[in-house]
């Protein structure tokens, strides 16, 4: 599985005009399935994402995680992190696991956070979702599960 983290200030997913989803500071995490995986790289995946260092500490080190700061997640389905775009200029979307397994194992994920993040947003899994945040640093990372 594939995270990618960014810290935000705020973030929000809005589905055709409702918002359904939104966090004020703390981490948008967009995740992508791959061909391969299970139940166990949705927990490996968010153990890293809840102890992934990426908040800053009083000296400016960023030495503290969203469990740290007791902040929160939105976490997002995006299929399109699995994309192979090693050739041409289309991806490819043959890397990316089946919708049915893609929506356990997202579920699964999410599940995961929830036992160790007070609150946890939710995006929509396979809707068209406009997401807006404000990254806060620019500070992005993107973490395999």
């Amino acid at each position: 599985m594939i995270g990618l983290l960014q810290r935000v200030s705020r973030a929000s997913v809005t589905i055709d005009g409702e918002s359904i989803a939104q966090i004020d500071s703390g981490l948008c995490v967009f995740v992508g399935v791959v061909r391969g995986d299970a139940k166990p790289n949705a927990k490996r995946l968010a153990d890293r994402v809840a102890a992934y260092r990426l908040f800053s500490d009083p000296s400016g080190r960023m030495s503290q995680s969203v469990v740290d700061i007791g902040s929160d997640i939105l976490a997002v389905p995006q299929f399109t992190l699995a994309a192979n775009t090693s050739r041409g200029n289309r991806a490819g979307f043959g890397t990316a696991a089946e919708p049915k397994l893609a929506r356990t194992l997202f579920d699964e994920f999410v599940a995961q956070m929830k036992n160790q993040v007070t609150k946890v947003a939710i995006g929509r899994f396979g809707a068209d979702m406009q997401v807006e945040l404000i990254n806060d640093g620019p500070v992005t990372f993107w973490i395999d599960g």
